[in-house]
């Protein structure tokens, strides 16, 4: 396995409904900048902790458990991506960051891109991770029964239970995109969204919560339009393979296209070879890749993504 990842501190940040909990891997370089990070709809904060061993100090990162989920799952309704973009902003505000580089992964790139439009006085830049652009449900499937075909396992888990900690660890290793590339970080990750107590342990992320979120995801016109209209500088970086590790993954140059982004209004689009829509931050080369786009040193650092 890898060496575990570096334990980041935990801050607690006031928002409407409770308090925000927020991991904070420290700069350790002077002046360093700061970036915020935004998970995907059932995951938390720990999500980004091979994105932290890369950047190896080179930016404090500051990750939420957003609301209902993680650590912040007593942080109540309403939920949906305005307010966490709305979260984000007061977590950019409590820690008076000013302009800040925020980063967001699957759904928390709905999220990201919503914060920049919302606050775009908060935001110098976006980096999107498979995620933040739309395409159309197909004709005749319920909303619902569209979530559950793309999340799997991810959404199933939700309503169950598992007698202990190596049972919830056995659930992942079984799901198609993680077992492969199975890692003390991924397991750190995995045990952060248990709670309750054996042998009735069970996520911590809010049914509800999961279901509104997907649902604006996959219909709300504020967030699919939300890429289009960013104040700011952006980039997409897409997986090659889905959250299931099939071949076909949410994006490719053709869905890109058709959905109409533009990278002459600023928003670059880049395809992470051989990754999936979770190895593209957990596996070595997606986090090198996500690192170099947080830090300006990528392809696109010349068009003024600094």
């Amino acid at each position: 396995m890898n060496q575990p990842p570096q334990h980041p501190e935990e801050l607690a940040v006031p928002v409407p409904g409770g308090d925000l909990a927020v991991l904070r891997w420290p700069a350790t370089v002077p002046g360093a900048p700061t970036v915020v990070a935004l998970h995907g709809i059932t995951a938390n904060g720990l999500a980004w902790f091979e994105v932290a061993r890369v950047l190896a100090g080179r930016a404090t990162l500051l990750a939420p458990d957003l609301r209902g989920r993680g650590a912040s799952r007593t942080v109540g309704g309403p939920y949906g991506l305005a307010r966490h973009a709305d979260d984000a902003a007061a977590l950019i505000g409590a820690l008076d960051l000013g302009p800040t580089v925020v980063v967001g992964h699957s759904m928390g790139a709905w999220i990201t891109a919503l914060t920049a439009v919302r606050h775009p006085e908060l935001v110098s830049r976006v980096l999107l991770v498979d995620g933040a652009v739309s395409f159309p449900v197909p004709a005749g499937v319920r909303s619902e029964d569209a979530l559950a075909a793309v999340l799997g396992p991810a959404l199933a888990r939700l309503s169950m239970t598992f007698p202990d900690r190596a049972a919830y660890r056995a659930f992942w290793q079984r799901h198609p995109a993680f077992g492969a590339g199975w890692s003390d970080g991924i397991d750190a990750y995995t045990q952060r969204d248990l709670v309750g107590a054996e042998p009735e342990l069970r996520s911590a992320c809010v049914l509800e919560a999961v279901r509104l979120d997907g649902e604006q995801v996959l219909l709300d016109q504020d967030a699919a339009a939300a890429v289009h209209r960013l104040p700011c500088p952006g980039e997409l970086l897409w997986a090659e393979r889905g959250l299931l590790d099939e071949p076909q993954g949410l994006y490719d140059t053709e869905r890109l296209a058709a959905a109409g982004l533009d990278p002459a209004r600023g928003v670059a689009a880049s395809l992470v070879p051989d990754t999936n829509h979770y190895s593209i931050l957990w596996s070595r080369a997606g986090a090198e890749a996500v690192v170099r786009g947080l830090l300006g040193t990528g392809p696109d650092a010349a068009r003024g993504l600094r």
